[in-house]
């Protein structure tokens, strides 16, 4: 999923948890940023296995259960919540591509929806169909309705969410579109370099 769909999440998440907590704009802010914050480690895909970020310890469930954890026994709320947004951005990422979930088992798992089984086996194969490998990763995720139908659906309930529940926040959700710029520019940079 892209950054701005864990965004959206996130808004969701700190919106619901504001109504029964009444956030600072940091704590809020705390809250949102560690829903999409492990996918900044696409910086650091360089050392990962066949340079897929999502095989770095940032895409497995430790950090956030740490965050989890350290937030419950400072008896911090706001640690907590980040470290469950944390871990449901690693949750949520099983089900497009997968995720090195555990860490120390080295392999993507996850039910991989947006990849056949034929397509992980031979990938090599159909990377080599494109002049850029993520093209082909581009091009899965723009042609699947159910990811498309899932971002718009996530952008109308982050702002449901934000309206009913942390309106004072609202502003809090034009970066979204920060997020959906960068794909965006990026899927049109891939087509165009592809054609």
């Amino acid at each position: 999923m892209h950054i701005n769909s864990h965004f959206a999440v996130g808004v969701i998440l700190a919106s619901i948890l504001h109504h029964f907590y009444s956030f600072s704009l940091l704590e809020f802010f705390f809250i949102l940023t560690f829903s999409f914050i492990c996918d900044f480690d696409v910086f650091f895909a360089k050392y990962a296995i066949n340079h897929n970020h999502r095989m770095l310890i940032s895409h497995s469930i430790i950090p956030g259960f740490l965050i989890l954890v350290f937030g419950i026994i400072i008896n911090w709320p706001v640690l907590a919540f980040s470290g469950a947004a944390y871990s449901i951005h690693i949750i949520i990422d099983t089900f497009d591509w997968g995720t090195n979930f555990f860490y120390f088992q080295k392999k993507q798992v996850g039910l991989k929806l947006l990849i056949t089984k034929e397509e992980l086996e031979n990938l090599p194969e159909y990377l080599s169909k494109f002049k850029k490998a993520e093209s082909f990763f581009d091009a899965k995720y723009y042609s699947s309705r159910i990811s498309l139908g899932i971002e718009v659906t996530l952008f109308i309930l982050m702002m449901v969410f934000i309206i009913i529940f942390a309106f004072e926040f609202v502003l809090i959700s034009l970066f979204y579109f920060l997020g959906l710029y960068f794909h965006l520019s990026r899927h049109f940079m891939l087509k165009k370099f592809e054609a």
